[in-house]
């Protein structure tokens, strides 16, 4: 993993190898603009621990990644904003490390902020009743 640390971009963000707008720092964290921002004051809150995916990363690296969020949602002062996480590829994760991003949306325009469809599928009652347990049963 070493190899994969020295070459990952955020890694090297954190390191101060390579220049951020860097908003806030914690042991665990670390929160910067992002360089394509979809709106005004889009940021990127990272654990410092390496991992790809959210199911990779320890507990204990997580404790404060939503508490950084919030900060910086009510220090941009949007009334509308998104977190957003995505794990893969095909999920639209363009860095593989975790990211998180704080994503202000300050008007109904699809021109500022994330834009997003959302297909829903309609599962009966009796399906979703078994998918509960079964996701239960595995936590």
């Amino acid at each position: 993993m070493a190899s994969v640390v020295a070459t990952c971009l955020f890694c090297r963000i954190v390191k101060g190898e390579i220049p951020s707008f860097k908003l806030t720092e914690t042991e665990k964290t670390f929160s910067f603009l992002d360089i394509g921002p979809l709106s005004k004051g889009h940021s990127l809150v990272i654990p410092k621990f390496h991992a790809e995916k959210l199911h990779q990363v320890p507990d204990e690296s997580l404790q404060d990644i939503l508490v950084v969020a919030k900060k910086i949602a009510l220090a941009i002062g949007c009334e509308n904003y998104n977190i957003l996480q995505n794990n893969g590829r095909i999920a639209h994760q363009e860095v593989g490390h975790v990211h998180f991003h704080v994503i202000p949306k300050p008007s109904e325009s699809d021109s500022e902020g994330l834009v997003i469809g959302w297909p829903q599928s309609k599962p009966s009652m009796d399906e979703l009743k078994a998918l509960a347990e079964e996701i239960k049963g595995k936590l």
